[in-house]
């Protein structure tokens, strides 16, 4: 079993039924992050906010590439915020910290207080992003794990249980790849995770597992450590 992981949690798979937000998904997500923190793992969650905004159609727009990128910041903001209420209403102490200052709403990252939080036995969730536009939340994942020294970096996928040859809901014969290295992604264009955030958990030998989170009870597998999806090292 893991002692300190990162979830990292995409902002399509907190909606349901074109809402921006699903209540069984996010009082789900709750009961299952409640099961692992009562197990004694210390848990960190980085969130999207692809339910509200994606860069790519707000450039399509004609908006200015570095402003959609704030505004992509700010929808992981708000995601935070939902996945804390879920959260502390199943009975968990949480802590929301964001890279853009906003102390009304939140504490400023600080990384020293993250693991601070964490080892009083606290759920510590970072939205904003890095802070900085042109990066990504699978980005922020990987620097964020690397800087609260997370044992693994947990990526939740909806309804894709793996890393694939080809994309499996197009392909039926997609080969599923049980364990990777870091540089099979780079060579084989394998889409888990943009170049950036590839190339700084291999620099920092960050474990990352990619599972699907849309199996009720396979958060706590992956916490366990059994085989499931693709570990890739």
């Amino acid at each position: 079993m893991y002692k300190r992981v990162l979830l990292k949690l995409s902002g399509e798979a907190l909606s349901g039924n074109g809402r921006n937000f699903d209540a069984e998904v996010l009082q789900s997500l709750a009961r299952e992050i409640r099961q692992i923190h009562e197990m004694g793992v210390e848990i960190a969650i980085v969130v999207g906010g692809g339910n509200f905004i994606r860069g790519k159609q707000l450039v399509e727009m004609g908006i200015d590439r570095v402003q959609g990128d704030y505004m992509g910041m700010l929808a992981t903001i708000i995601n935070a915020l939902a996945i804390q209420s879920s959260l502390e209403v199943a009975g968990v102490n949480t802590r929301v910290q964001t890279s853009i200052e906003m102390p009304k709403v939140a504490e400023p990252f600080i990384s020293r207080r993250a693991v601070r939080h964490l080892e009083k036995g606290r759920v510590v969730i970072f939205g904003g992003g890095t802070g900085s536009p042109y990066f990504s939340t699978d980005t922020t994942a990987a620097l964020r794990a690397s800087e609260i020294k997370a044992d693994v970096i947990l990526m939740a996928k909806n309804g894709v249980d793996g890393v694939y040859d080809d994309d499996p809901k197009k392909n039926p014969n997609a080969v599923r790849y049980d364990r990777l290295t870091y540089m099979d992604l780079l060579n084989k264009n394998l889409q888990v995770m943009d170049s950036t955030a590839t190339s700084m958990c291999m620099d920092n030998r960050m474990k990352l597992v990619v599972f699907n989170m849309n199996v009720e009870g396979n958060l706590i597998r992956a916490v366990s450590g059994e085989p499931i999806g693709t570990v890739i090292e």
